[in-house]
Order: structure tokens, then C-alpha cells, then sequence
């Protein structure tokens, strides 16, 4: 049973929101175990997004309180930071490289999610994605990062199209 990590981005700063509502009920209908989950809604006009981990979801989390802030502090928080503190962060970046965390997704993420969207990063694992799908059908979200095999993220983004 391997989790998958997906990164999916809704075009409004309210769409995780409701994602996270048919996450919850996919779950306790035991069609998706969700190991970890996280969430960005950045509202129109203002600097930063809001972030939150879903405990509620997934109880104490496999990923953890810390891994999350890391990757939100390096996605949205930490355009200038001092030396000292910056090669710290710089060194902790890198060891997030080893599961496909990098330079690369950083810089699609803050690409993709802006002022006016928001994201669900959810660590999951035996879905079953037909039901799934059927779902989240009309919530307009888009597969924006995983750590799936390039067989399996086509399979997926597929079984998501519209």
C-alpha cells in the first residue's frame, strides 16, 4: 500500500473548502484512506494565503505539523530571509528533494497557486477512483503535482477529466 501525494488546485479561494467536505465523506464511506492532508485558500486582494492542516481528516497526520509549515514557509512566507536562517531552510529544501519535493515543484506550485485559488494536498492511498471521481465531479479541480509514476498520474488525470 503505497500513499500517493497530490497537489490539487481549485480556481477559487473557497474550492478546497468543498473538496475537503467530499474528502471527509469518500473517507468515512472507506473509498479513499487519507493519511495526511493539508490546505492554501488565498482569498482575492490579500498578501498571504491562509493554511491549514486537516486533522480532522487524518488524526495526528503521517507527514506532520512541521513538514507542512516547512513547505508553506518555503511556498509563501520566505521571499527574504536572513543568511544564517536561509542555508538552515536551504539544507531542509533539500532533504525534501529525496521525495520529489525540489527546486521544480516549488516553483510550479508558487506558480499555479495565486491570489484567488486555493489547493488540497492530500497524502492518500487505496482509492477507489471511479467513485472518487464521481465525486468530485463539477468541482473543477486540477492535478497540479503528484508522486505517481507517469502511468499512473496519466491513469489519473484521465479518470479526472472532464
Amino acid at each position: 500500500m503505497a500513499a500517493t501525494l497530490t497537489v490539487w488546485k481549485f480556481p477559487t479561494a473557497t474550492g478546497a473548502d468543498t473538496a475537503i467536505d467530499t474528502l471527509s465523506r469518500l473517507q468515512s464511506e472507506e473509498l479513499i484512506k487519507v493519511h495526511d492532508a493539508a490546505m492554501v485558500s488565498w482569498p482575492q486582494g490579500t498578501k498571504k494565503p491562509q493554511t491549514r492542516q486537516l486533522h480532522h481528516l487524518a488524526g495526528v497526520g503521517a507527514l506532520g505539523g512541521a513538514f507542512w509549515g516547512l513547505l508553506f514557509g518555503i511556498l509563501f512566507f520566505i521571499p527574504l530571509i536572513g543568511a544564517a536562517v536561509g542555508a538552515g531552510v536551504g539544507a531542509m529544501a533539500g532533504s525534501l528533494s529525496d521525495i520529489g519535493i525540489d527546486d521544480k515543484f516549488i516553483a510550479k506550485l508558487k506558480d499555479q497557486i495565486t491570489p484567488g485559488t486555493s489547493a488540497l494536498f492530500v497524502l492518500t492511498s487505496d482509492a477507489t477512483l471511479d467513485r472518487v471521481h464521481d465525486e468530485f465531479h463539477g468541482q473543477h479541480a486540477e492535478l497540479i503535482s503528484t508522486n505517481l509514476s507517469h502511468e499512473q498520474e496519466a491513469q489519473l488525470r484521465e479518470v479526472f477529466a472532464d
